[in-house]
Protein backbone atom coordinates (compact mmCIF):
# COMPACT_ATOMS: atom_id res chain seq x y z
CA UNK A 1 0.00 0.00 0.00
CA UNK A 2 1.66 2.99 -1.05
CA UNK A 3 0.64 6.18 0.96
CA UNK A 4 1.95 9.04 -1.13
CA UNK A 5 -0.75 10.43 -3.20
CA UNK A 6 -3.58 8.23 -1.72
CA UNK A 7 -7.05 9.40 -0.73
CA UNK A 8 -7.67 8.62 3.23
CA UNK A 9 -10.35 8.30 5.57
CA UNK A 10 -9.75 8.12 9.37
CA UNK A 11 -12.36 8.14 11.85
CA UNK A 12 -12.07 8.93 15.56
CA UNK A 13 -9.86 11.47 13.75
CA UNK A 14 -10.16 14.37 16.22
CA UNK A 15 -7.54 13.15 18.94
CA UNK A 16 -5.47 10.53 20.46
CA UNK A 17 -4.45 8.13 17.62
CA UNK A 18 -6.81 9.40 15.07
CA UNK A 19 -5.18 12.72 14.91
CA UNK A 20 -1.76 11.15 15.27
CA UNK A 21 -2.66 9.18 11.85
CA UNK A 22 -3.85 12.30 10.14
CA UNK A 23 -0.98 14.05 10.85
CA UNK A 24 0.98 11.03 9.74
CA UNK A 25 -0.77 10.44 6.67
CA UNK A 26 -0.23 14.47 5.62
CA UNK A 27 3.77 13.66 6.58
CA UNK A 28 3.77 10.79 4.15
CA UNK A 29 1.89 12.56 1.63
CA UNK A 30 -1.07 11.74 1.66
CA UNK A 31 -3.33 14.05 -1.12
CA UNK A 32 -6.45 13.80 0.17
CA UNK A 33 -7.32 13.41 3.99
CA UNK A 34 -10.86 13.00 5.31
CA UNK A 35 -10.88 13.76 9.05
CA UNK A 36 -14.17 12.15 10.88
CA UNK A 37 -15.59 12.56 14.20
CA UNK A 38 -18.19 13.49 16.54
CA UNK A 39 -16.16 16.33 17.71
CA UNK A 40 -16.87 18.66 14.53
CA UNK A 41 -14.30 21.63 16.32
CA UNK A 42 -12.06 18.98 17.03
CA UNK A 43 -11.73 17.46 13.84
CA UNK A 44 -11.96 21.13 11.52
CA UNK A 45 -8.80 21.87 14.01
CA UNK A 46 -6.81 18.78 12.62
CA UNK A 47 -8.02 18.87 8.68
CA UNK A 48 -7.12 22.65 9.20
CA UNK A 49 -3.47 21.54 9.98
CA UNK A 50 -3.14 18.70 7.42
CA UNK A 51 -4.93 20.18 4.91
CA UNK A 52 -7.74 17.62 4.71
CA UNK A 53 -11.38 17.63 4.94
CA UNK A 54 -13.24 17.90 8.53
CA UNK A 55 -16.71 15.12 8.63
CA UNK A 56 -18.99 15.34 11.76
CA UNK A 57 -19.90 11.43 11.77
CA UNK A 58 -21.33 9.00 14.46
CA UNK A 59 -19.41 5.61 13.36
CA UNK A 60 -22.33 3.85 15.11
CA UNK A 61 -24.85 5.45 12.01
CA UNK A 62 -24.62 3.07 9.22
CA UNK A 63 -26.27 6.08 6.92
CA UNK A 64 -24.06 8.49 7.91
CA UNK A 65 -20.64 6.58 6.81
CA UNK A 66 -22.32 5.81 3.97
CA UNK A 67 -23.12 9.51 3.34
CA UNK A 68 -19.76 10.00 4.00
CA UNK A 69 -17.99 7.83 1.82
CA UNK A 70 -20.11 9.05 -1.25
CA UNK A 71 -19.14 12.46 -0.54
CA UNK A 72 -15.78 11.67 -0.40
CA UNK A 73 -15.62 9.47 -3.32
CA UNK A 74 -17.54 12.62 -5.38
CA UNK A 75 -15.22 15.03 -4.06
CA UNK A 76 -11.70 13.78 -4.34
CA UNK A 77 -12.44 10.29 -6.21
CA UNK A 78 -11.99 6.48 -5.07
CA UNK A 79 -10.82 6.04 -1.27
CA UNK A 80 -7.48 4.35 -0.77
CA UNK A 81 -7.50 3.50 2.88
CA UNK A 82 -9.88 3.69 5.29
CA UNK A 83 -8.56 3.71 8.46
CA UNK A 84 -11.78 2.56 11.12
CA UNK A 85 -10.33 3.82 14.54
CA UNK A 86 -12.72 5.27 16.75
CA UNK A 87 -12.88 3.57 20.13
CA UNK A 88 -14.29 3.75 23.80
CA UNK A 89 -13.35 2.67 26.86
CA UNK A 90 -16.15 0.55 29.23
CA UNK A 91 -15.78 -0.28 32.70
CA UNK A 92 -17.10 -3.51 34.69
CA UNK A 93 -17.07 -7.23 34.39
CA UNK A 94 -20.69 -9.45 33.18
CA UNK A 95 -22.46 -7.05 35.68
CA UNK A 96 -21.94 -3.98 33.42
CA UNK A 97 -24.95 -2.68 32.31
CA UNK A 98 -26.37 -3.62 28.66
CA UNK A 99 -26.10 -0.27 27.26
CA UNK A 100 -22.98 -0.53 27.96
CA UNK A 101 -22.22 -3.71 26.46
CA UNK A 102 -24.26 -2.37 23.39
CA UNK A 103 -22.86 0.75 23.00
CA UNK A 104 -19.09 -0.90 23.09
CA UNK A 105 -20.17 -3.59 20.70
CA UNK A 106 -21.78 -0.75 18.69
CA UNK A 107 -18.26 1.23 18.39
CA UNK A 108 -15.80 -1.65 18.41
CA UNK A 109 -17.78 -4.04 16.02
CA UNK A 110 -20.52 -2.66 14.01
CA UNK A 111 -18.80 0.18 13.52
CA UNK A 112 -16.21 -1.04 11.45
CA UNK A 113 -19.15 -3.44 9.76
CA UNK A 114 -20.59 -0.50 8.55
CA UNK A 115 -17.37 1.14 7.05
CA UNK A 116 -16.55 -2.16 5.63
CA UNK A 117 -20.33 -2.31 3.81
CA UNK A 118 -19.38 1.55 2.91
CA UNK A 119 -16.31 1.47 1.26
CA UNK A 120 -15.18 -1.71 0.03
CA UNK A 121 -17.81 -1.80 -3.03
CA UNK A 122 -15.89 1.13 -4.79
CA UNK A 123 -12.72 -0.74 -3.74
CA UNK A 124 -13.91 -3.46 -5.58
CA UNK A 125 -14.45 -1.96 -8.67
CA UNK A 126 -11.13 -0.36 -8.39
CA UNK A 127 -9.51 -3.26 -8.10
CA UNK A 128 -7.45 -2.08 -4.77
CA UNK A 129 -7.91 -0.20 -1.04
CA UNK A 130 -7.09 -0.76 1.77
CA UNK A 131 -8.65 -1.22 5.66
CA UNK A 132 -7.33 -0.26 9.06
CA UNK A 133 -8.86 -1.24 11.84
CA UNK A 134 -7.58 0.39 15.13
CA UNK A 135 -8.77 -3.20 17.68
CA UNK A 136 -6.08 -3.20 20.99
CA UNK A 137 -3.35 -5.59 22.09
CA UNK A 138 -6.83 -6.85 24.69
CA UNK A 139 -8.40 -8.19 21.10
CA UNK A 140 -5.37 -10.53 21.29
CA UNK A 141 -5.30 -11.28 24.92
CA UNK A 142 -7.91 -9.72 27.33
CA UNK A 143 -8.54 -6.81 29.08
CA UNK A 144 -8.41 -7.25 32.98
CA UNK A 145 -11.22 -4.69 34.72
CA UNK A 146 -13.58 -4.65 31.75
CA UNK A 147 -15.35 -7.53 29.98
CA UNK A 148 -17.23 -5.44 27.46
CA UNK A 149 -14.05 -4.07 26.41
CA UNK A 150 -12.63 -7.38 25.94
CA UNK A 151 -15.12 -9.10 23.85
CA UNK A 152 -15.58 -6.63 21.23
CA UNK A 153 -11.95 -5.75 21.00
CA UNK A 154 -11.52 -9.59 20.08
CA UNK A 155 -14.94 -9.81 17.53
CA UNK A 156 -13.00 -6.74 15.90
CA UNK A 157 -9.80 -8.77 15.37
CA UNK A 158 -11.97 -11.62 14.11
CA UNK A 159 -13.71 -9.28 11.83
CA UNK A 160 -10.16 -8.05 10.62
CA UNK A 161 -9.38 -11.28 10.11
CA UNK A 162 -12.47 -12.28 8.09
CA UNK A 163 -12.34 -9.15 5.84
CA UNK A 164 -8.43 -10.24 5.53
CA UNK A 165 -9.51 -13.84 4.25
CA UNK A 166 -12.92 -12.91 2.13
CA UNK A 167 -11.09 -10.02 0.42
CA UNK A 168 -7.28 -10.51 0.43
CA UNK A 169 -6.92 -11.69 -3.36
CA UNK A 170 -9.64 -9.28 -4.74
CA UNK A 171 -7.25 -6.13 -4.37
CA UNK A 172 -8.15 -5.07 -0.63
CA UNK A 173 -5.20 -5.27 2.36
CA UNK A 174 -6.35 -5.12 6.14
CA UNK A 175 -4.46 -4.25 8.80
CA UNK A 176 -5.38 -4.48 12.33
CA UNK A 177 -3.71 -1.86 14.97
CA UNK A 178 -3.10 -3.60 18.45
CA UNK A 179 -1.31 -1.17 21.03
CA UNK A 180 -1.33 -1.62 24.71
CA UNK A 181 -1.07 1.68 26.77
CA UNK A 182 -1.05 4.70 24.50
CA UNK A 183 -1.04 7.90 26.26
CA UNK A 184 -4.77 9.60 24.79
CA UNK A 185 -7.85 10.68 26.89
CA UNK A 186 -8.78 7.03 27.64
CA UNK A 187 -5.49 6.57 29.65
CA UNK A 188 -5.98 9.73 31.41
CA UNK A 189 -5.13 9.68 34.90
CA UNK A 190 -4.39 6.06 35.00
CA UNK A 191 -0.62 6.12 36.64
CA UNK A 192 1.46 4.28 34.37
CA UNK A 193 -1.70 3.41 31.62
CA UNK A 194 -2.56 0.85 34.19
CA UNK A 195 -2.50 -2.60 33.72
CA UNK A 196 -1.94 -2.23 30.08
CA UNK A 197 0.94 -0.17 30.79
CA UNK A 198 3.12 -3.42 32.04
CA UNK A 199 5.42 -2.73 28.97
CA UNK A 200 5.40 1.18 29.10
CA UNK A 201 2.92 3.64 27.51
CA UNK A 202 3.64 4.90 23.93
CA UNK A 203 2.81 8.19 22.64
CA UNK A 204 0.22 8.44 19.97
CA UNK A 205 2.45 9.80 17.55
CA UNK A 206 4.61 6.57 17.89
CA UNK A 207 1.71 4.25 17.56
CA UNK A 208 0.37 6.02 14.56
CA UNK A 209 4.14 5.17 12.66
CA UNK A 210 4.35 1.73 13.57
CA UNK A 211 0.21 1.55 12.24
CA UNK A 212 1.36 3.35 8.83
CA UNK A 213 4.73 1.74 8.70
CA UNK A 214 2.57 -1.57 8.79
CA UNK A 215 -0.21 -0.45 6.65
CA UNK A 216 3.08 -0.12 3.44
CA UNK A 217 4.23 -3.11 4.27
CA UNK A 218 0.92 -4.92 4.13
CA UNK A 219 1.16 -6.38 7.08
CA UNK A 220 -2.43 -7.90 9.43
CA UNK A 221 -0.85 -7.82 13.12
CA UNK A 222 0.64 -3.83 13.46
CA UNK A 223 2.22 -4.18 17.62
CA UNK A 224 3.24 -1.19 18.62
CA UNK A 225 4.10 -3.23 21.81
CA UNK A 226 6.61 -6.15 20.13
CA UNK A 227 5.80 -8.22 23.63
CA UNK A 228 2.43 -8.50 22.74
CA UNK A 229 3.38 -11.65 20.05
CA UNK A 230 5.57 -12.66 22.68
CA UNK A 231 2.36 -13.13 25.12
CA UNK A 232 -0.13 -14.44 21.96
CA UNK A 233 2.53 -17.30 21.42
CA UNK A 234 2.55 -17.92 25.05
CA UNK A 235 -1.31 -17.91 24.90
CA UNK A 236 -1.82 -20.41 22.11
CA UNK A 237 0.67 -22.81 23.50
CA UNK A 238 -0.08 -23.36 26.82
CA UNK A 239 -3.20 -21.44 27.78
CA UNK A 240 -3.48 -22.68 31.42
CA UNK A 241 -0.19 -21.47 31.87
CA UNK A 242 -1.54 -18.53 30.33
CA UNK A 243 -4.97 -18.16 32.49
CA UNK A 244 -2.75 -18.47 35.50
CA UNK A 245 -0.57 -15.66 34.43
CA UNK A 246 -3.10 -13.09 34.00
CA UNK A 247 -4.68 -14.23 36.67
CA UNK A 248 -1.78 -13.57 38.87
CA UNK A 249 -1.85 -10.10 36.79
CA UNK A 250 -5.08 -9.29 38.15
CA UNK A 251 -4.25 -10.35 41.34
CA UNK A 252 -1.77 -7.67 41.50
CA UNK A 253 -3.35 -4.47 39.96
CA UNK A 254 -6.57 -5.55 42.09
CA UNK A 255 -8.72 -5.73 38.54
CA UNK A 256 -8.37 -1.70 38.84
CA UNK A 257 -9.16 0.26 35.21
CA UNK A 258 -5.69 -0.35 32.88
CA UNK A 259 -7.57 -0.02 29.56
CA UNK A 260 -5.11 0.02 26.79
CA UNK A 261 -6.18 2.42 23.69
Amino acid sequence: MQIQASHCVVTGGAHGIGRALCEGLAQRGARAIVVVDRDLSGAAEVAKAVGGTAVEADVTNEAQLRELVADAVERSGPIDLFCSNAGIGVWGGIDAADAEWDRSFRVHVMAHVYAARAVIPSMLEQGRGYLLQTASAAGLLTQIGSAPYAVTKHASVALAEWLAIEYGDRGIGVSVLCPQAVRTAMTQGLAGGGVAGVDGMLEADAVASCALDGIESERFWILPHPEVAQYVERKATGIDRWLAGMRRLRARFGGLPGLPE
